[in-house]
């Protein structure tokens, strides 16, 4: 659904390339993530994806789109929701979602079955200025839905929202990649990215650094080591670190489960977070 070969751009009057020789390709259906701390860049991938900006260099394409020679029927084929949106301030969130869906040819999905999914129903008829952060955030990310687009770009979900309200657009967008979208989400939210993503990029000074499955990434780059707390026979707790590996034939783990003198046990595990760090030298700020 997207490929992008050597793509690179620099912002004009700016000294310095914004992105450098990208590389990489996103299949339908799979729900890729964009990482990377303020200014690596990307948000310029984002706003090249969804044809804002054509003066790049190399090959983007999007549903066989080149970007650079879309026409106004592309954006037939993709769904976009910005981080800070933008309402009709004296339109009702209804009247702002049926607005919107004139702007696009296909026949798309109702209105208010779109709020109903997001907890939003009882806020229809209420204007857009009288709306939350959360309630904007939702908006936002059901207009983006309107016209049941088959790719979507996500820029920070669930910035805003509260668990309960996050909890809801995470299983509503596992369930659109059910249908077989292709979603694309840019976030500093390591623990989304750990929990949705097929596979994440991290982004730095406009470079991929790395491209791989959040599972993956964690699974090799864990401690192999399990950590148990337990009780002494002669009184009192100790603690003890043990390879994983050939458990079962390690004397000292079997003789403190069979004792049933465990208190505690636990794997060290790497979070994404921590990879992040590690692979690129820079923090997500």
């Amino acid at each position: 659904m997207i490929k992008v070969n050597q793509l690179s751009y620099r912002y004009p009057r700016s000294h310095h390339q914004t992105l450098t020789e990208l590389h990489f390709t996103v299949p339908k259906g799979e729900i890729f993530g964009f990482l990377g701390p303020s200014g690596a860049g990307k948000s310029t991938i984002q706003k090249i994806l969804i044809g804002l900006i054509k003066d790049y260099q190399g090959s983007a394409t999007v549903n066989g789109y080149e970007i650079r020679e879309t026409t106004s029927d592309f954006y037939e084929q993709i769904g976009v929701a910005f981080e800070f949106p933008n309402f009709y301030s004296k339109f009702t969130a209804i009247e702002n979602l049926k607005l919107f869906s004139k702007f696009y040819k296909r026949k798309g999905q109702e209105p208010l079955k779109l709020l109903n999914h997001v907890g939003l129903e009882n806020a229809a008829h209420m204007k857009a200025s009288a709306l939350s952060k959360g309630m904007k955030m939702r908006l936002n990310f059901v207009r983006a839905l309107l016209h049941d687009p088959a790719i979507l770009f996500l820029d920070e979900p669930t910035s805003g929202l509260d668990p309960t309200n996050a909890r809801m657009i995470i299983d509503y967008i596992l369930d659109l990649k059910q249908q077989g979208k292709t979603i694309i989400i840019t976030t500093h939210n390591m623990h989304i990215a750990e929990e949705i993503c097929d596979r994440v990029a991290f982004i730095v000074e406009g470079k991929v650094k790395l491209i791989d499955s959040p599972q993956k990434l964690m699974s090799e780059r864990s401690k192999k080591t399990l950590h148990l707390t337990f009780h002494k026979e002669s009184g009192g707790m100790s603690s003890l670190t043990l390879p994983t590996t050939n458990l079962a034939r390690n004397q000292q783990f079997m003789e403190i489960i069979q004792s049933d003198r465990l208190i505690s046990m636990y794997t060290e595990e790497a979070t994404l977070e921590d990879i992040f760090i590690d692979v690129t030298g820079r923090e997500l700020v």
